[in-house]
Formats: structure tokens, C-alpha cells, sequence
């Protein structure tokens, strides 16, 4: 039978002709096991910019990767041509499992978190003690993401040579965050001794330097990597605010060994991917006191077992000003206004 039913016959169904050639699809995606592993220290409109050993390799996504993430500090695997000679191009087909992540959100409300920089070691809050003013909670917020990613923080205070150091170090002395202070010249040059100071707590490791513009954070990287030739930026007489100079992340090698990411010049650091629930982690001095505390306690209210612990001296002397120290820093996650 045949005519207007033939559609309805199984066995009258055509098959496609297969293309000359043509493979069946697979969802098996290649290992590439001879995929060389880079690091990327720098980013620029979907290009990467590697290390592999000596070579500068410049890479770019590979499709199979689709929207993964790829920032600066990443390790990546790395096929194609990676001889890195002049308009070479690689692709990177996978990011490597990361040791430590720096992350920010937009604000406080945004639980999107933004990777910042991979496999780092360190966190280097740049701030001066004057034009600009310091600005204590942008530093708490720094301590914190620092504390969440793994790193170990370490302050920079700038242009003591216009303001003493101590009353803003004051606000820190619980923490044991260590701690270097450098003085500007006439020229607006850093002393070589506040220079050589930071150079030794950066030896051999991957460091991280954030802080808000104006602050000196460029004129101290220059300073340690002579050839970054970092762009800087005045600060306005008006408002005491800098010019933001560095427009995105690079990982500069110092030449004594170890790495300087450079980032943007923030005007905050939102920690809304941050749990408060795990700050207490980082005082291990007082972690214990927290088993009295009632359930869903936020550490920072007056049912909290903390006060009690401090007062029958189980923290130590310090007890009272590392509890300070840890609901400051509550409060710099919260948006609580309180001194």
C-alpha cells in the first residue's frame, strides 16, 4: 500500500547518507597528556599571557573550556604552538586544581563571588597613613578575605614621613598581622630601607597587593620590580581620593625570586561570598569559649559565651583586644557601623 500513509510506514523512513569520511560524535574529549602547564600572569581581552619556564607563551580559550574562569596566578595546560615565538598562539584546554583562591564580590548582598588571583601565598594590604586619610575597615575587609582564601596578610603602611604609624598599628597588635612602615622623600620617592623591608617578606613567594588608589601601591611596585613601569596616579587635593592607574591584575617576577601581583587600585571589597561563621576559626585563642555559646550565635551579641572566656583571662592577656579584634571584623562583613 502506498501513497498519502507512506510516512506512517516504518520501513519507508529514509536514512541520511553519511558524509564521506565523517566520524561518529563522541562525548570523550582528548586528555591532551602532552599538554605543557604555564602560569598565567596576565590577562587581556580573552588572550593569556604565560610563563613556562623562560617562554612567554600567549594563549587563548579553547572551546571545550567553555566560560571557565581563567585569571592570573592560574596554572594552566597549555597545546599548540607554545614555542612562544613572536604571533604564536596556544590554546588552553584545562586549568589546574588551584591551592589558594582571592575572591570579592560586588557588595556585600552579592554572593557571586569574583576570583581575583590564584595560587597565591600572600595578601599585601597597601594603605598610607595620610593623603589619603587610612581607611581601617577597608583593611578589616582585606584581613578577611585574606583569612578566607588561605593567605597570610601582611600590612604596608606608606608616607609615614606625614603621619606615625603606631595609633593606626594599634588597631592590629591583637591580630599579630606583621606589619611594614616606609617613609616618602621630598621626591615622592619610598626609602630604600622601607623598600628593602618589604622586599624580604616577599622573598620566594607569590604576593598579592591591594589597596585603594593613592595609596602608593604602583610607586612601591615599581620600586621592587624596576621594569613594570606601573602607571601612578595623584591624588586629588579635593576629595583625598587617587586616580585608579592599574587597570587589571599582572604577576610580575621579582628578581630576587618570587611573584608581585599587581591589581586595580578598590574602593571596596565586597565579602558577600564570605561566611561570618568561619572568622572564628582564625582565633584560635578563642574558638574554644564558643562551646557555651547558644545555638546560631554570631559572636557579636550579648548571649555570646566569648565575653565570659575573656574575663576568666582563658585568652590571655590579649583576650580582651582579640575579641575586639574578631567582632570588628563581624562587623566589617555585616555592614555594622558600630566604632
Amino acid at each position: 500500500m502506498s501513497g498519502r500513509y507512506d510516512h506512517l510506514d516504518e520501513s519507508s523512513v529514509r536514512e541520511r547518507p553519511s558524509r564521506k569520511g565523517s566520524r561518529p560524535r563522541t562525548k570523550d574529549r582528548p586528555s591532551h597528556e602532552d599538554a605543557v602547564v604555564g602560569v598565567v600572569v596576565g590577562v587581556d581581552r580573552g588572550r593569556f599571557t604565560t610563563r613556562v619556564g623562560d617562554r612567554v607563551v600567549v594563549a587563548m580559550r579553547a572551546r571545550e573550556l567553555g566560560r571557565t574562569r581563567i585569571v592570573v596566578g592560574d596554572r594552566v595546560a597549555m597545546v599548540g604552538d607554545t614555542s612562544g615565538d613572536t604571533d604564536s598562539l596556544s590554546r588552553v584546554v584545562r586549568v589546574e586544581d588551584r591551592r589558594t583562591v582571592l575572591r570579592r564580590s560586588a557588595d556585600d548582598s552579592d554572593r557571586v563571588e569574583r576570583v581575583i588571583v590564584a595560587n597565591a601565598d600572600q595578601l599585601v594590604v597597601v594603605t598610607a597613613l595620610a593623603d589619603p586619610e587610612p581607611r581601617p575597615r577597608m583593611v578589616d575587609r582585606c584581613l578577611v578575605a585574606a583569612y578566607d582564601a588561605g593567605l597570610d596578610p601582611l600590612l604596608v603602611l606608606t608616607k609615614a614621613d606625614l603621619a606615625p604609624a603606631e595609633p593606626f598599628l594599634a588597631n592590629y597588635t591583637a591580630l599579630d598581622v606583621p606589619h611594614v612602615v616606609s617613609r616618602s622623600g621630598p621626591d615622592g620617592a619610598l626609602d630604600a630601607a622601607g623598600v628593602e623591608a618589604v622586599r624580604e617578606q616577599l622573598a620566594g613567594r607569590t604576593s598579592v597587593f591591594v589597596g585603594h588608589s593613592g595609596v602608593g601601591k604602583s610607586t612601591l611596585v615599581n620600586a621592587l620590580v624596576p621594569l613594570a613601569d606601573r602607571a601612578i596616579g595623584a591624588v586629588n587635593a579635593v576629595t583625598g581620593r587617587g586616580r585608579h592607574t592599574s587597570t587589571s591584575a599582572v604577576a610580575l617576577e621579582l628578581p630576587d625570586g618570587g611573584w608581585v601581583v599587581d591589581t586595580p587600585g578598590v574602593r571596596s571589597f565586597g565579602l558577600g561570598h564570605v561566611d561570618p561563621a568561619t572568622f572564628i576559626q582564625h582565633f584560635d585563642d578563642l574558638a574554644p569559649g564558643t562551646e557555651g555559646c547558644p545555638r546560631g550565635c554570631s559572636h557579636d551579641e550579648a548571649d555570646c559565651a566569648l565575653d565570659a572566656w575573656v574575663t576568666e583571662g582563658h585568652a590571655g592577656d590579649a583576650g580582651p583586644a582579640r575579641l575586639e579584634s574578631l567582632r570588628r571584623l563581624l562587623r566589617s562583613r555585616t555592614g555594622d557601623e558600630r566604632p
